[in-house]
This record gives structure tokens, sequence and C-alpha cells, in this order.
């Protein structure tokens, strides 16, 4: 298993996963901080959401395990919602801020 090729792949899934409110995905928006693969194919998903006590980690969590899943030689994900360092525009892609209006 070539993990650097497979955590592309990953990469690439999450990108279809898209903030509800923002209608942006999870990887332009800067949410995710870190892609780890273990031998077996475990995988970790370090990531944060744009606010605390967001209503709708439930559903993205959701949404990012699937992404994930869809990666052949995925075993299983383990998705880790962190608060620091805490997200900021900053985090967005030229993409993201263009699509949102942010200069």
């Amino acid at each position: 298993m070539d993990k650097e090729k497979m955590k592309e792949e990953i990469m690439e899934a999450l990108e279809t996963v898209e903030d509800p409110e923002l209608h942006i995905d999870i990887v332009n928006l800067g949410l995710v901080y870190g892609v780890d693969i273990d031998d077996e194919g475990n995988v970790k998903v370090t990531m944060t959401l744009t606010a605390m006590g967001c209503p709708l980690a439930g559903m993205i969590n959701e949404m990012v395990d699937t992404a994930v899943k869809s990666v052949d030689g995925v075993k299983d994900v383990e998705v880790n919602i962190v608060w620091n360092p805490p997200w900021s525009k900053d985090r967005m892609s030229r993409y993201a801020k263009m699509a949102l209006g942010i200069h």
C-alpha cells in the first residue's frame, strides 16, 4: 500500500464533502488539518469545524467517514475533531475565499 497515493486519494474524496451552510468543500475551507494512515489501512482524519457547537457536526462527521471509506484500501476511519489551532478564514484556499467573496 502506497500511503502517499492513498493520502492523495483521501484528500480528493474529502473534497466531495461540503460544509452544508457554506456549500464549499472542507478541504478548500481549510478544515482538514491532517490525514494519518497506519499499516493496516486505518485512517485518522484530524479536522475542525468553522464554529464550536456546530449543529451539523454529526452530519459532517458521517460525510467524512463515508468519503474516506470510498477510497480503496481504507479499512476503518476515525474522525478527530479538534479546536486547537482554531479555524480562521486564513486557512481557506484562494478558491474558497473567492467563492465566498472574501479578499
